[in-house]
């Protein structure tokens, strides 16, 4: 494990920090409960623009009862008064199509989504996948 880890690990156990406790680091990439974890560029700092149906493809890491935020993991509210857990100011997503643990089949979907680096705590784009085109994609209001 590498150090960054190993400090929100132990930010969890002398804090109480549920989320700390669902979040790993697997190849590098971050998940949590398994689900890799996402970001969305057209996002403002500490906003989801990513609603109704967006959220439907790209469903919101959203805080339980009991959570607390640590100093790698925010807390937004959206705009549905729901509470989603951030990191450097850029809310938190899974992806719908991720059905097995580690999928990471949203990275670089659009362009404008990217999984989150372990290492680095950033999201970092890589190339979309080729298979996708405009149009094979589940559409949502707003487009991406």
């Amino acid at each position: 494990m590498n150090k960054l880890l190993l400090a929100v690990l132990a930010t969890a156990f002398t804090a109480n920090v549920a989320i700390a406790q669902t979040v790993t680091e697997t190849n590098g990439i971050l998940a949590a409960s398994g689900r890799t974890l996402y970001t969305f560029d057209k996002d403002a700092a500490n906003k989801s623009n990513c609603n109704g149906g967006c959220a439907a493809a790209w469903p919101p890491f959203l805080v339980k009862d009991g959570d607390r935020a640590s100093a790698e993991f925010g807390v937004i509210t959206r705009d549905d008064g729901a509470k989603q857990w951030a990191t450097n100011e850029k809310p938190l997503y899974f992806y719908a199509a991720d059905v097995q643990a580690g999928d990471a089949k949203g990275d670089g979907q659009g362009g404008v989504w990217h999984v989150i680096r372990g290492a680095s705590m950033r999201s970092e784009a890589k190339p979309a996948a080729t298979s996708w085109a405009p149009g094979s994609y589940p559409s949502y209001p707003g487009g991406y």
